[in-house]
């Protein structure tokens, strides 16, 4: 099958672009049920001219069909984007991606997803469902699991469902709030992780950017103790990946501050840790939840991460060495590779 799509590209080199952009309007469609055109091309970054050529071609072959609320994919549509599952890995180039980042880092498990998850919510859901199906591989029994916040994780949180499994596991928020949107907040993504899976959890009440004296009364109390305690025996750890100045900016970091960690050549973010092009740790905060001494004795480190523009800052989190496994799209994956 590999060797036939290297002919194909040889003799048809537009063939790979354009099954890609068939795919992820089907795939798109799919995904949001029934979706009117103008919707659909603004999702997919594309003008509704070109979309409506491609549309006529997809309807003519049965793939597509037309309501008056909008499209939907067809029976046949649908059993076609299942057949193409095993394939496109092979198809889109992303097989050979996998290995070539896994052998340059070291890597346990390299996946990666077609598209841009920054450009399309479909390619973000289909992340969501990588990092899911990426926890379930590695997870045992009675595991603690430690999650992080944001966007990408409460994606993978949506990808999990009810498995035996998942017994006896439980479900940790890695660290404080950020005092962002609460559907976004590490406790929350640990919950809804929790209860997808028919799992229990524990919270950690507590914001993730602390002044020293503050840190030290909080760490300072035992309830607090008990839950990092238990927090710090995560077998798994499930975390994003953010540009530094970004994440910087989310926890409301001072001007100042933001000046030295520009300066310190902070490029990107995990766990409350800024990382160089480098991968070494130039700035950390104090924080309640997993210290950096913790990911580095943790058995299983799961980064999930896309979109071109953090694809130079996951290689930064990369190089620091302690990942197990990767979970990413198609658009970071090449941007890892120039930056490795």
């Amino acid at each position: 099958m590999r060797k036939f799509i290297e002919i194909q590209k040889h003799l048809l080199p537009d063939f790979i672009d354009t099954l890609k952009k068939r795919y992820n309007i089907l795939h798109h469609v799919m995904l949001s049920g029934v979706i009117g055109r103008r919707n659909l091309a603004i999702s997919l970054h594309m003008t509704e001219r070109t979309l409506r050529s491609e549309l006529d071609f997809l309807k003519e072959q049965g793939l597509l069909e037309t309501e008056s609320i909008g499209m939907r994919v067809t029976e046949a549509g649908a059993q076609l984007l299942e057949d193409m599952q095993p394939y496109l890995k092979d198809i889109f180039g992303l097989t050979d991606m996998e290995a070539h980042i896994r052998q340059l880092y070291s890597l346990k498990q390299v996946v990666i997803v077609p598209g841009d998850s920054e450009q399309s919510e479909s390619t973000l859901k289909e992340l969501g469902r990588a990092g899911a199906a990426s926890l379930r591989k590695y997870v045992g029994a009675e595991d603690v699991i430690a999650v992080a916040g944001g966007t990408t994780m409460a994606e993978v949180a949506e990808g999990l469902n009810v498995s035996s499994q998942w017994k006896g596991n439980v479900f940790v928020p890695a660290r404080g709030g950020l005092g962002e949107r609460v559907e976004l907040q590490a406790n929350t993504v640990a919950s809804i992780m929790a209860k997808k899976t028919g799992s229990s959890y524990r919270l950690l009440h507590v914001p993730d950017h602390l002044g020293e004296e503050a840190y030290h009364t909080l760490m300072q109390d035992s309830n607090i103790q008990e839950i990092i305690q238990f927090i710090r025996k995560s077998r798994i750890v499930l975390h994003g990946i953010g540009d530094a100045m970004t994440m910087a900016r989310r926890r409301k970091t001072d001007e100042n501050a933001m000046r030295q960690l520009a300066k310190a050549g902070s490029l990107a973010e995990a766990f409350g840790y800024y990382f160089d092009r480098d991968g070494q740790v130039v700035h950390n905060i104090p924080t309640v939840g997993l210290r950096l001494e913790d990911i580095m004795k943790t058995e299983v480190v799961i980064g999930v991460a896309g979109g071109r523009s953090k694809g130079e800052a996951i290689a930064a989190v990369l190089k620091f060495g302690h990942e197990d496994v990767l979970v990413t799209d198609e658009a970071a994956a090449m941007e890892i590779i120039r930056h490795s």
